[in-house]
């Protein structure tokens, strides 16, 4: 249903997005992760048409994003993360005008489908200006669903929800997914991971991975991750172990000692040593994976470091 080849796009002399590739079938629910600024909200208004790429080309049902523009926007479904909604109707009115845009059938029977989806049916005659951000969101989301599109776009789509409302959108897109093919942005990882059959994750307008949330955890995790419960100095220990050969980081949080290594090596042995020299007092090693979070960290937080330390000092204070 989507299908991107080295989309590129440029502000002036800044690349936002450079040369994306990537695919989403139907009934997948694909997510989209990366940094503030790292191209996703970019990426998404070119697949809903709202503006052309520099280079590269996009695909939506077969159909070109560019030369089949009109064609495109009937098959996508968007929801921005700014809500465009008009304060000065009703939901019920609102939900109307834009299926007759949209040339729905049967206008009144699908608006109020949409509304029993969403949970507002009991809201129809409230006006958007009285509701609260949670509530916009899901007008926003009914919206996008009116005209039963084949793909759908979601930009931060439970953002500004609370707890419950959050639940109820997770299985609304969810449900949606079966369907069609939901493209969905969102910095709450453990969303992506709650949700989502495969993620992208994006850094500085590159794709850094992609993979199901599982097996991403277990490419990049493994038995690279160790973790220590001592009764004695936790602080200590994780010292002596940030010197060993092959360690990447040992930190001290309470009595654990979280131990990172490279890919490859076996430090057990020489980790379990040195809690006997240090008289740490030995309750738990086991290997421990990573959440995807921590992945996450990983792949776009050390490019970020390294770009600060390699500008200027005037510019990395600011």
């Amino acid at each position: 249903m989507i299908r991107v080849e080295g989309l590129t796009k440029d502000y002036g002399m800044r690349r936002a997005i450079d040369g994306l590739k990537f695919n989403a079938k139907k009934g997948e629910v694909v997510g989209f992760l990366g940094p503030n600024g790292a191209g996703k909200t970019t990426t998404m208004r070119i697949l809903a048409g709202y503006m052309p790429p520099t280079s590269g080309s996009a695909k939506i049902a077969g159909y070109d994003v560019v030369e089949d523009s009109l064609e495109v926007r009937r098959r996508v479904g968007y929801l921005p993360e700014s809500v465009p909604l008009y304060l000065d109707m009703t939901i019920y009115e609102y939900l109307s005008y834009m299926a007759q845009l949209n040339q729905v059938e049967n206008v009144d029977e699908r608006v109020w489908e949409l509304l029993d989806m969403v949970k507002l049916e009991d809201r129809a005659d409230s006006y958007i200006e009285k509701l609260s951000k949670g509530m916009r969101q899901r007008v926003g989301l009914a919206q996008a669903l009116l005209h039963k599109p084949d793909v759908l776009i979601l930009d931060e789509p439970t953002i500004g929800l609370d707890p419950a409302q959050i639940r109820e959108v997770r299985d609304l897109i969810q449900q949606v997914g079966r369907e069609r093919t939901v493209l969905l942005s969102t910095h709450i990882l453990s969303e992506a991971q709650q949700i989502c059959d495969r993620v992208l994750i994006i850094n500085k307008g590159k794709i850094v991975a992609e993979d199901t949330p599982g097996n991403l955890e277990a490419r990049l995790s493994g038995a690279q991750r160790i973790s220590i419960k001592v009764t004695g100095d936790a602080g200590a220990l994780a010292s002596k172990l940030g010197a060993l050969d092959g360690a990447v980081s040992a930190e001290a949080h309470g009595s654990e000692v979280v131990f990172n290594v490279e890919a490859g090596k076996e430090v057990r042995p020489d980790v379990a040593r040195l809690v006997v020299e240090a008289n740490a007092g030995l309750l738990e090693m086991r290997a421990a994976g990573m959440s995807l979070e921590d992945i996450f960290l990983q792949l776009t937080e050390t490019d970020t470091m390294t770009e600060m330390k390699e500008q200027p000092a005037e510019v990395a204070d600011a």
